[in-house]
């Protein structure tokens, strides 16, 4: 399974102490979404470096705030209306006011792009949310198409996520790592594979690397170690790093971070915990099978309490 940072990325925003400064060309909020908040905050921070390097004073919702997405995705509506609701609510000022909303995940941005209008046609917030959600890269060249970004030098693969096929496009990413000096060579070798929980369930697994195999895999092993690895998709991600061939991909807010600091595009991914960090989880463990006896002592009427 992923493994859960130490810090979330909305931990990490409240310790800095919110934004800092007024960026000329105004205020934009970056969406939290849950695989950037909970698995790989770094992706968080790398695009509100590089949000405010190029000009933009950076905000972060106070409130948990959802997509929507995992209840889309399984069919459950009815929850994901009210989850789109109470996100319009913790939006609906900047909303008003104009500003852009900067989503890091394709499939989550997707949402704000497609689905939550769909859901919710009648509400001019939702309608609002959709001409206002943009991508870091489309971001940058509409609102910032006079900042040069730091120069990578390198060559890359480049892995789109389905969402990007499907909802947002590329031609805004192609053009910023071009900006960059990033030799592209971005894949036409369709899914990943993973496509959310799919390639963790047992009777998926055989099919989710199959779809791995036939394109994006064989070319990230062919690729020297000094080509990046670029995927902006949590999923991408996962299926590559989780391949087994050495190569961990990166976000393309990762790469100009690194850049700016003059550092190599090293991830920051999350650790196995040692052995004292699991010791807590094995109490957890232990209490819920006890738990868990008792209920079905109650269920068979062995239930030892009046």
């Amino acid at each position: 399974m992923p493994l859960f940072a130490e810090q979330r990325f909305t931990d990490w925003w409240r310790e800095r102490g919110g934004p800092r400064g007024e960026g000329h060309r105004g205020e934009v909020v970056v969406w939290p979404d849950t695989f950037t908040d909970h698995f790989h905050p770094a992706i968080g921070k790398a695009a509100v470096e590089v949000l405010e390097a190029a000009g933009f004073t950076v905000k972060v919702p106070d409130a948990a705030v959802c997509c929507g997405l995992t209840w889309i995705s399984t069919g459950q509506l009815g929850i994901a209306r009210r989850v789109l609701g109470h996100t319009i609510d913790v939006l609906r000022e900047d909303l008003r006011r104009g500003t852009p909303v900067v989503g890091l995940e394709p499939s989550c941005t997707a949402v704000f792009r497609a689905d939550a209008a769909e859901l919710l046609p009648k509400d001019p917030d939702v309608a609002r949310l959709r001409e206002q959600t943009r991508t870091l890269a489309e971001l940058l060249v509409e609102r910032a198409d006079d900042w040069q970004p730091p120069r990578v030098d390198a060559r890359a693969v480049v892995q789109r996520h389905c969402h990007q096929y499907a909802v947002m496009g590329f031609d805004a990413e192609g053009k910023i790592l071009e900006r960059a000096g990033v030799d592209a060579d971005v894949l036409d070798a369709g899914c990943c594979g993973l496509a959310g929980n799919f390639g963790f369930e047992k009777d998926h697994y055989e099919v989710s690397m199959a779809c791995a195999e036939a394109g994006l895999l064989p070319a990230v092993r062919e690729a020297d170690d000094a080509t990046l690895v670029l995927a902006d998709g949590f999923s991408c991600r996962t299926q590559v790093d989780q391949a087994d061939i050495g190569r961990t991909p990166l976000h393309l807010a990762e790469v100009l971070a690194a850049a700016l600091r003059g550092r190599d595009t090293r991830p920051d991914r999350p650790s196995p915990p040692g052995l004292r960090a699991l010791l807590p989880l094995g109490a957890v463990a232990a209490a819920t099978a006890t738990l868990a006896a008792l209920v079905r002592a109650r269920h068979f009427r062995r239930w030892p309490f009046p």
